[in-house]
């Protein structure tokens, strides 16, 4: 990916790297919501940034599979994958727009690769604004998330997915009580387009010189 930046004839230098995360099936027949980051080489918030070559999707009962990726939006955060299978359990859906500040939410993830770990937090605000490009109103946690947790669904105690974790304020690469989540009624309609049309469109008011 990167010339050899220490001379010896500028040949390229490849390097191989894994990406650990999250998600969570939307659909009996096997399409997955996760981080775009997730599938992507790279940091949170980096617009250009290769796709892995190969994705493994693990389900609770160890049952592996190869992945297709759908589409993928690095402004959302949020990207789509396909397996191939069928009558899948599905997680439940609500309405990110019912959460209210104080309430307890539970994670469910991967962090450092601890599979199927839960912890539990409440939102701490709602519309974040983060220093980046993103159009998402963030939705703020305290609930403990790590590296891995990427893409995994937070859930309100009905048991319904309301928001989806996708990076933390961290001095230490490790949680320090800030975590960021994708309100699930953002990520749905990014879903949507991506399954329909394999790409996002947007609105956009202003002058383009």
């Amino acid at each position: 990916l990167f010339g050899d930046q220490f001379g010896g004839g500028g040949q390229p230098v490849t390097r191989e790297a894994q990406s650990l995360g999250s998600g969570f099936i939307i659909s009996p027949d096997g399409y997955i919501v996760t981080n775009n980051h997730v599938v992507s080489a790279g940091q949170p918030g980096q617009r250009n940034r290769a796709v892995v070559e190969s994705i493994t999707v693990i389900l609770p009962d160890r049952t592996e599979y190869k992945a297709k990726l759908v589409g993928r939006d690095p402004q959302s955060d949020i990207a789509v994958l396909k397996i191939d299978a069928k009558n899948l359990p599905v997680a439940r859906l609500a309405s990110s727009d019912d959460l209210k500040v104080g309430e307890w939410v539970l994670a469910i993830g991967s962090p450092f690769g601890f599979e199927n770990t839960v912890t539990a937090g409440v939102v701490s605000a709602k519309g974040r604004t983060l220093p980046s490009d993103s159009l998402v109103p963030f939705i703020q946690t305290d609930v403990p998330v790590n590296p891995g947790n990427s893409g995994g669904p937070l859930f309100n105690l009905k048991g319904e997915v309301i928001v989806i974790n996708s990076m933390i304020y961290s001095r230490t690469g490790g949680y320090m009580g800030l975590a960021f989540a994708i309100p699930i009624d953002v990520a749905m309609n990014t879903v949507t387009q991506l399954k329909d049309k394999g790409r996002v469109t947007r609105g956009r008011i202003g002058v383009t010189i």
